[in-house]
């Protein structure tokens, strides 16, 4: 449905590869296919209907994706601010991306959506957080040397355990942060 980057390859079986790249390089490949990096304009590319949900309070469900037969859909909390419906929507797309065979089996793939310890959500935080944010912005931020990491977090729009999962991907392709903060799957919860 979702033709992923290099189908068919094994993309763990090369050196310096692994799922931690693959979701990286799965970011970059849809980020240009789909010429931008706004989560709304790469659902609509892939064919996803977007509802907007006011059924949840501000602290509760954010959203979630479901595949039924051939249609692919995300809902989206409508309570919660702006940028976090951003990552919410490029989170969403990740598992549409990364976990497409899983969400054809379960109609409702919301009750394990922010599961600390589930696997799909930390790789769909890592997408999510590869496709909002270029490594130039976060370099640049880091060179100004001005910021600090929570300060960094303020001025990319992002909560700071968001940009945490930036760094992280980060730091598997070489560069070098300390993150203060420990990745946290559950920081739109």
């Amino acid at each position: 449905m979702f033709p992923a980057a290099g189908v068919g390859q094994n993309l763990a079986g090369k050196r310096g590869t692994g799922m931690k790249d693959y979701v990286y390089q799965q970011a970059m490949y849809y980020r240009k296919t789909a010429h931008t990096s706004d989560p709304f304009e790469l659902l609509d590319s892939m064919g996803v209907e977007v509802w907007f949900s006011d059924r949840y309070s501000a602290t509760g469900l954010r959203g979630y994706c479901t595949l039924i037969g051939e249609a692919a859909y995300v809902v989206i909390n409508s309570k919660q601010p702006e940028e976090e419906q951003r990552i919410v929507a490029a989170h969403e797309a990740g598992h549409l991306i990364l976990h497409t065979d899983y969400l054809m089996g379960n109609v409702l793939a919301d009750l394990d959506v922010y599961n600390t310890t589930s696997r799909m959500e930390r790789e769909a935080n890592l997408f999510a957080a590869d496709f909002l944010l270029s490594d130039e912005d976060v370099l640049e931020r880091v060179r100004e040397g001005e910021s600090d990491f929570y300060h960094m977090a303020r001025e990319l729009c992002v909560p700071s355990d968001f940009l945490a999962f930036k760094l992280y991907s980060m730091g598997n392709r070489g560069y070098r942060f300390r993150i203060p903060v420990e990745l946290n799957s559950r920081f739109l919860k």
